[in-house]
């Protein structure tokens, strides 16, 4: 397992845009398949994004594709989740994931490694 903690979320009003990061712990961050996943009040846990070890692939939930994007920088340790035209039902609790050996995986049953979330909030 890997040690994550997502930073970049706050309350931002519809249209606008936000970054997430996700900051990993550990030397072999490349070798880690990951994931954004987000909580809405009262609902459960959903897939967002997906990217494998080196980004060359990359999974969407249909809503948020053309709106958000998933990327890493493995010399940093660092995946990220760039959302551009926030909608009031994008608020939730987004959390990253993780799991080794890398591929690419868009369910929460697939990941080991989780942070502790970041809460996004939307204003209409």
């Amino acid at each position: 397992q890997v040690q994550l903690v997502e930073s970049g979320g706050g309350l931002v009003q519809a249209g606008g845009s936000l970054r997430l990061s996700c900051a990993a712990a550990g030397r072999t961050f490349s070798s880690y398949a990951m994931g954004w996943f987000r909580q809405p009040p009262g609902m459960e846990r959903e897939f967002v994004a997906s990217i494998s070890r080196y980004g060359a692939t990359r999974n969407y939930l249909d809503s948020v594709k053309g709106r958000f994007t998933i990327s890493r920088d493995n010399a940093k340790n660092t995946v990220y989740l760039q959302m551009n035209s926030l909608k009031p039902e994008d608020t939730a609790m987004y959390y990253c994931a993780g799991r080794i050996p890398g591929g690419i995986y868009n369910s929460i049953k697939d990941y080991d490694s989780w942070g502790q979330g970041t809460q996004v909030t939307v204003s209409s």
